[in-house]
């Protein structure tokens, strides 16, 4: 499809202070183009003069009188014993030369290199501080009569004055300068005057009749070279020049396709390079700026000629003044083209798409809106229910463990609490919507990205955004960064990195440090789902709109922070809202009463990251992510404030995000009125659930979590709370059968071990394996299953309702009836579907099995404890569904019950062993240790009691064996340290019988 054209406001470093007051460390000083003059010229010959004797007439003079100070052989013993004369130290004295005049030259080659290359800052010779400033003077005033002077080094005017005058701080030399916190704070009220400032700017703009440049008050600015790895960009010209970096896009249209002196054209905001010239609106201020017609006799003539040249290709030389200046540009986030999808061989319907980029979403006013009894707002926004579905199931399985390891007061039990009414709707929202293979491959694509850069010694690029469309991934980057490494290809442009997501899936998992933690989707576009990367914005991102509104966005994006599987690490402090979301991640989630707490902790966290920049030598978290240390640092700080900062607080924000983008610190900021101070991108939901950022060009279905269904998300993982004492009885299964000779089961199927139906005819064709997925999942989920989340189990793809409909025909008619009538598939007042009692599952029995023998009638009777843990060990055949073909049953990631199936196993054996304990039958005991551990192996209880039971049979060698085998085991890790406490108590000297036995 056609690119689409738009705007953008920001760019990828950009400050965000006006005027001459920015701060010097993020805005690299202009280039002053100035006329050569006779003093140029003597100055370039003295120059010429003093390198010429310098590199070339100090070695000479030294090779000719002092010779080569070092001795022509190496004999260490006899220089010890040589009596040390003024000769030697004549000839240290000389190596000390020839090293200082090294040095020196070393200094000139590098300064050379930059000068004539145009890199802009050159590169540090270790240690060489003066000499190197010397070198840099000398070249510099050698090459000012060329015509590379006016972009090599800003200042030449101040030549001969010292350190102090000469050079400039850049904001990645600052962090090693001493006096860091001195100049922070003169950044930080040159940055707050900026932007106090901005208002009298506008107001000013308004009564000159606006922006619009006349010819007689034409002013042009050139492009600088980049300084460090920061570029000059059009909203920092902006924003010094003009008082407001938003106006860039008044920049852009004036010189949008125009040719420049290299014989380029701009044609994207973000892409200007070194030696461009770029006409300015006539309100431009600034020493910086050439006005026309020759108005500036420092220009030399080659750049005043360039500048008459580029004039005459403008506007206003056709009469058109500079009323393009309202148009906008290219943006920084724009569409990517998508791929044309190939024409399938045998056309047939298409199924119904699974939740995806294109999805309908809900929108605030709609909050109650459902479909088919669901919630939309998670059914679109499959990247946040899957983090939310992964985070859901380990909260779970972490109470599961501490409950059956006795990590909290009282056993919870072996079932989750069932959910119900808008928990349970959110619940089966979360299981339909989910795109766990989107997530996985999304992880799997960036961290094989990051992987495959770092082998070729790259830094990763500055990304702003990611696009997933029709199952490709672009990555939007903030400038051109050559040709990504295969299998990943350019895309529509220079800015855009694509993998097709046939290629994605060559990607395995790799131990690399997550590139891009703070992409978060925002919505849908055109079918392309939208992550805008908090982190790299270079600014903040204001959201404006009606309070409830922006609250849907917030609690979405802090939703999909919290729980994404892109992620390693980070930190997302709540301000203004989100006290409830805490329960998601803990340990992800902060949450500050107000922004008076805000600006003290990210204050403090600027200092530190700055200060931690400078010091590992990174000039950002990107190359800090690609290090030695890439897992224990640069973990992103996200800021998610809802509530509108004051005026004073809005400024104060916006210097600590002015150099935001390179520390990893993102921030998202609501405002209602849409105008706040130091805003980098400024986006607006309204309530019709469209996320509006005209700047950007972007209009989006956008993705929200609305108050009732946050307020069910949160209690679902309160009830998964592994620190929540028990409330009510436990260990109570959801379903218990009648475990009498009367109560035979009409269907009876065996779901602990390899698959098998009882009662019912094996159905024919292919369908067969669908309709045994089916009853599977009914089987586990005796509490209803809802339609559509069977279907997406089954069809995790998508499917049209007609299909899922023919199967739970052909599933009814495949179960039949009871001998009464009553359908053995039937729907509850939900809706949902249920089995009748006359269909029972073998791990139905085993749960029935136990709980009768623990809180049934074994708890009086141990003859009838022995026999109901007997009958339950012997149902046990394997793991769940051990002959499950190989791509289906996906479903059961999301479960609980393949954790509790060994658990529940591992209790049973426990039990049986201390039945047969308490008669002194040891052997009996060890058997049913070993029944239990074929399906629980790993569990550590089993084997210290089956150490236990060994010991008593009062057999050291046997004990010894056994040890040696847990040994094997355990590999590498080494055994568990109550393991190893045990040993030491039953065989205090295990540790040599062990070796022994080995090497015997």
């Amino acid at each position: 499809m056609p690119r689409r054209r738009s705007s953008s406001s920001s760019s990828a470093t950009g400050d965000h202070s006006g005027g001459s007051a920015a701060p010097r460390n993020r805005t690299p000083q202009p280039v002053r183009i100035r006329r050569r003059t006779f003093g140029d010229f003597v100055k370039a010959f003295f120059a010429f003069v003093a390198l010429l004797v310098l590199v070339v007439g100090v070695p000479a003079a030294l090779a000719m009188v002092a010779g080569w100070p070092l001795p022509s052989t190496f004999e260490p013993m006899k220089w010890l014993k040589t009596e040390v004369s003024v000769e030697t130290f004549q000839n240290i004295l000389i190596f000390f030369v020839w090293l200082a005049w090294a040095q020196f030259t070393a200094c000139v080659l590098v300064e050379m290199k930059a000068a004539l290359s145009g890199v802009g800052v050159p590169g540090r010779v270790p240690g060489a501080g003066p000499s190197q400033l010397l070198a840099r003077q000398l070249v510099a005033a050698l090459l000012l009569v060329g015509a590379a002077a006016a972009s090599f080094t800003p200042g030449l005017s101040q030549w001969g004055q010292g350190i102090e005058g000469n050079q400039q701080p850049t904001a990645a030399t600052a962090q090693q300068t001493p006096g860091l916190f001195a100049q922070q704070q003169e950044q930080a009220a040159g940055t707050a005057a900026a932007l106090a400032e901005q208002a009298s700017h506008a107001a000013a703009q308004a009564e000159a009749g606006g922006g619009t440049a006349r010819q007689d008050d034409t002013k042009f600015y050139r492009i600088q070279p980049p300084e460090g790895r920061h570029h000059d960009s059009l909203w920092e010209i902006a924003e010094r020049h003009l008082g407001d970096g938003r106006r860039y896009k008044e920049i852009f249209a004036l010189n949008k396709d125009r040719t420049q002196p290299d014989g380029s054209k701009l044609s994207e905001a973000s892409l200007i390079r070194p030696g461009w010239i770029m006409e300015m609106p006539g309100d431009a201020r600034g020493g910086d700026l050439v006005e026309m017609p020759d108005a500036a006799p420092e220009v030399s003539p080659e750049a005043q000629q360039q500048i008459h040249d580029y004039a005459r290709t403008g506007d206003h030389a056709q009469g058109g003044g500079g009323a393009g200046a309202q148009s906008g540009g290219d943006a920084h986030v724009s569409l990517p083209e998508q791929r044309p999808a190939p024409a399938p061989a045998n056309p047939a319907p298409a199924p119904a798409p699974a939740p995806s980029a294109g999805q309908e979403h809900a929108t605030p006013a709609a909050e109650a809106g459902h479909s088919f009894g669901l919630p939309e707002a998670l059914l679109a926004a499959p990247l946040l229910a899957a983090g939310l579905l992964g985070a859901l199931g380990h909260r779970r399985r972490q109470a599961l463990w501490q409950s059956a390891f006795g990590a909290v007061g009282g056993r919870r039990g072996m079932e989750p609490p069932t959910p119900e009414g808008d928990a349970q709707d959110i619940q089966d929202a979360l299981l339909v919507g989910a795109d766990p293979e989107g997530v996985r491959l999304l992880d799997r694509s960036l961290r094989g990205l990051a992987a495959s850069l770092a082998a070729e010694s790259r830094a990763l690029p500055v990304v702003y955004a990611a696009w997933l469309s029709a199952g490709d991934l672009h990555l939007q980057l903030a400038q051109p960064a050559g040709k990504p490494p295969a299998p990943w290809r350019l895309g529509q442009d220079q800015t855009f990195w694509m993998l097709a997501e046939d290629d994605a899936g060559q990607y395995e998992d790799v131990d690399t440090a997550a590139p891009y933690p703070g992409l978060v989707s925002l919505g849908t576009m055109d079918d392309s789902r939208l992550l805008l990367n908090l982190e790299s914005v270079p600014g903040i991102v204001s959201l404006s709109g009606s309070e409830a509104d922006r609250a849907a966005v917030f609690a979405s994006v802090a939703a999909e922070l919290a729980t994404n599987g892109w992620s390693d690490r980070m930190t997302i402090t709540l301000v203004g809202f989100g006290e409830d979301l805490t329960p998601l991640a803990p340990n992800r989630l902060r949450h500050l009463d107000d922004i008076e707490a805000l600006l003290e902790t990210m204050e403090a966290e600027t200092r530190q990251r700055r200060g931690a920049l400078g010091a590992a030598g990174h000039d950002s978290v990107l190359t800090g992510r690609t290090g030695p240390a890439q897992h224990t640092r640069w973990a992103p700080q996200l800021v998610l404030l809802a509530a509108e900062p004051s005026a004073e607080d809005a400024v104060k924000l916006a210097e600590l995000a002015a150099d935001a983008s390179r520390l990893g610190i993102g921030y998202l900021v609501g405002t209602g009125s849409g105008d706040l101070p130091g805003a980098a991108w400024e986006m607006e939901i309204t309530g019709e659930g469209k996320l509006l950022a005209p700047l950007l060009g972007l209009e989006l279905d956008a993705q929200l979590l609305p108050a009732a269904q946050q307020r069910a998300v949160v209690e679902l993982f309160v009830e998964a709370d592994p620190d929540r004492g028990p409330d009510g009885p436990v260990n109570t299964p959801p379903f218990l059968v009648d475990i009498s000779e009367q109560g035979r089961p009409a269907v009876y199927a065996r779901l602990v071990g390899p698959y098998e139906i009882i009662g019912l005819d094996t159905p024919d064709g292919e369908r067969s394996a669908l309709l045994h997925e089916a009853l599977a999942l009914l089987l586990l989920h005796r509490e209803g299953v809802h339609p559509r989340v069977l279907s997406s189990a089954l069809w995790p793809r998508g499917v049209t309702d007609d299909v899922r409909e023919a199967l739970l025909d052909r599933l009814r008619a495949w179960l039949g009836t009871d001998t009464d009538g009553t359908p053995r598939l039937g729907t509850d007042r939900t809706g949902r579907l249920t089995l009748a009692q006359s269909v029972v599952s073998d791990l139905d029995v085993l749960r029935s099995l136990y709980h009768e023998a623990t809180q049934g009638k074994g708890v009086d009777s141990r003859a009838v404890r022995g026999r109901l843990l007997t009958d339950a060990l012997v149902l046990v055949r394997g793991p769940l569904l051990a002959d499950r073909p190989e791509g289906r049953y996906r479903w059961l990631t999301h479960e609980i019950v393949e954790a509790q199936l060994p658990l529940l196993v591992a209790d049973t054996g426990l039990a049986l062993s201390e039945f047969h304990l308490e008669k002194g039958r040891a052997e009996k005991a060890i058997e049913a240790l070993n029944a239990a551990l074929r399906t629980a192996p790993v569990d550590e209880r089993l084997w210290n009691e089956l150490l236990r039971a060994t010991h008593a049979l009062d057999d050291p060698a046997r004990l010894t064996a056994l040890a040696a085998d847990l040994i094997g085991r355990s590999g590498a890790r080494g055994l568990p340290p109550r393991t190893e406490a045990l040993l030491d108590e039953l065989l205090p000297a295990w540790r040599d019988a062990v070796e022994a036995a080995a090497a015997g």
